[in-house]
């Protein structure tokens, strides 16, 4: 009679994604993992070939996360801009892991930008819906990063200058619409 399995890839890539945020990158390993899910780290090898195949399967998870909070926005610039600036500030490491060499699967990102390249679209129109994505994607990355290191030293309010710069990001994309109607509301 085989012996019983004493842990699933999900629990794996769960202990996998709490390691990361614990203790960054470099201490997502085989051993910390295998020592979560209490079993030796050789049993890890019938679920995740290597350490790569960890960090892939983590960062697969991690994408497909972000992926479902982007799609259970309202789909504007803004909510979705605040989505992933909210999903960066409850997983750092996970949002730094999206953006190095062990890139999720394609799938998972194509689903990821879905919602972002929508909300593009209906503000420029097809043909510039890409270009509109990246640019909107790119300034947010930036802004997180720069959160997330500390790099904002100079005072002031930093929530206000996020929606500051989505009032700006939207009027940039609309041709100087900046998305509120004459009562001062969201404009629908």
């Amino acid at each position: 009679m085989p012996t019983p399995e004493k842990t699933s890839l999900d629990a794996i890539v769960a202990a996998g994604r709490d390691l990361l945020e614990a203790d960054g990158r470099q201490g997502l390993t085989m051993q910390g993992v295998a020592a979560r899910v209490g079993v030796r780290a050789p049993s890890l090898y019938k679920r995740i070939e290597n350490r790569a195949a960890l960090l892939a399967a983590v960062a697969g998870a991690t994408v497909d996360d972000l992926a479902a909070r982007l799609e259970a926005t309202d789909g504007s610039i803004e909510q979705l801009a605040r989505c992933y600036r909210m999903f960066a500030r409850n997983r750092p490491e996970g949002f730094r892991l999206l953006h190095s060499v062990q890139a999720p699967p394609d799938a998972g990102l194509v689903r990821a930008a879905g919602p972002v390249l929508r909300a593009a679209r209906e503000l420029v129109g097809e043909r510039e819906a890409l270009d509109a994505a990246r640019l909107l994607t790119a300034w947010v990355t930036g802004f997180i990063e720069m959160e997330l290191s500390g790099a904002f030293r100079l005072g002031g309010d930093v929530d206000h200058a996020f929606e500051y710069g989505l009032t700006g990001m939207r009027r940039a994309l609309t041709g100087g619409e900046s998305g509120q109607g004459a009562q001062g509301g969201p404009a629908v």
